[in-house]
C-alpha cells in the first residue's frame, strides 16, 4: 500500500511553485520521493527552495516561467527534460486574484471594472489550460502521468466580491471534467487529470481580507469561519495529503474528480 502512495522516480512541475500553497505543493512531492520543477516568475524563490531541496538529499530545479507565456513555458519543459529525462506529472497552482478584479458592496453592479475581471479569469483559466497543453505533450511521451488542476471553493459557490476568481474557478472545473474525458478517450487510464479544491488557507493575496493586525478576524473572516464546521482556516500542509494521491499511483481509477480541502465548508447548509 503504501509503494502505491510513493512519487519515487515521478518527475513533477508545479506552476505557481512560488507561492505560499505552492511551496506546500512542492515539498509534498519531495517528500513522496519525487523530482520537482518549481515554476515561477520570481526567480530568486525559485532558485531559493531548489537549493535547499537539493541541499536536504532531493531532487529539484527552479523553472523561471510565467504560465501564461507558452514561450517561456517551453523553455522551462527543455529544460526540465534535459535535466531528469522526462516529465510524469504536473500541478497547475498558478493562479489567484487581483485588486482589479474585485467588486466591492459599495461600488455599482452596473460599472464593474470589465478588464480586471477578465484578466482574473484569464489567470485562472489559461493559467491552468496553457501549461497543461506544454507539459502535458511531455506526459504524453512519458506514456503515464497525471495532471492536477487546482480549484476553490469559489467555483461552486458565490463568494462575495471576487467574481473574477468564481468564473475562473468555475472554468477551471469545466476544463478539468471535460479533458479528462479527452484524455480518457485518447490514453485510456494512462493519463489522468483532477483538482484539488482548496477552502480557505491564508496566503499573502487574501490574509488583510480575513484577518486582522492584531491576529483577529475581520468581518469577512468572522463569515468564513461560521461557515467552516472545522471553525478555522486551514494549513497548507493540510493539502500535502489528497495531491499526493492524486499524483500517485493510488489513485489511478481516478480521473475528472474534484477533491474539496475544506474543514465541511462545502457541505455545510449554515444551519
Amino acid at each position: 500500500m503504501e509503494q502505491s502512495f510513493s512519487l519515487k522516480d515521478k518527475v513533477i512541475v508545479v506552476t505557481g511553485g512560488t507561492g505560499i500553497l505552492g511551496n506546500s505543493f512542492v515539498n509534498a512531492i519531495v517528500e513522496a520521493g519525487g523530482t520537482v520543477g518549481i515554476l515561477g516568475r520570481n526567480a530568486e524563490i525559485a532558485n531559493e527552495r531548489a537549493d535547499a531541496i537539493v541541499k536536504n538529499g532531493g531532487k529539484a530545479i527552479a523553472l523561471v516561467a510565467d504560465a501564461m507565456d507558452e514561450a517561456q513555458l517551453i523553455a522551462a519543459r527543455t529544460k526540465m527534460i534535459d535535466a531528469f529525462g522526462k516529465i510524469d506529472g504536473l500541478v497547475n497552482a498558478a493562479g489567484g486574484n487581483m485588486p482589479d478584479g474585485v467588486l466591492q458592496p459599495e461600488d455599482d453592479i452596473f460599472s464593474m471594472k470589465m478588464d480586471g475581471m477578465k484578466k482574473v479569469l484569464d489567470l485562472n483559466l489559461w493559467g491552468t489550460l496553457i501549461p497543461t497543453q506544454v507539459f502535458g505533450e511531455a506526459i504524453a511521451k512519458t506514456g503515464r502521468g497525471s495532471i492536477v488542476n487546482i480549484s476553490s471553493m469559489n467555483s461552486k459557490k458565490a463568494v462575495t466580491k471576487v467574481l473574477g476568481y468564481n468564473m475562473g474557478k468555475a472554468a477551471v472545473d469545466c476544463y478539468t471534467q471535460w479533458f479528462a474525458v479527452e484524455l480518457a478517450n485518447r490514453y485510456g487510464d494512462k493519463i489522468r487529470m483532477n483538482a484539488l479544491a482548496p477552502g480557505f488557507f491564508l496566503t499573502e493575496q487574501n490574509r488583510n481580507l480575513l484577518t486582522t493586525p492584531d491576529g483577529g478576524f475581520t468581518p469577512r473572516g468572522q463569515s468564513v469561519i461560521r461557515q467552516t464546521p472545522f471553525k478555522r482556516f486551514g494549513d497548507p500542509d493540510e493539502l500535502k495529503g489528497a495531491l499526493v494521491w492524486l499524483l500517485s499511483d493510488a489513485s489511478q481509477f481516478v480521473t475528472g474528480a474534484m477533491i474539496c480541502v475544506d474543514g465541511g465548508f462545502s457541505i455545510f447548509s449554515g444551519v
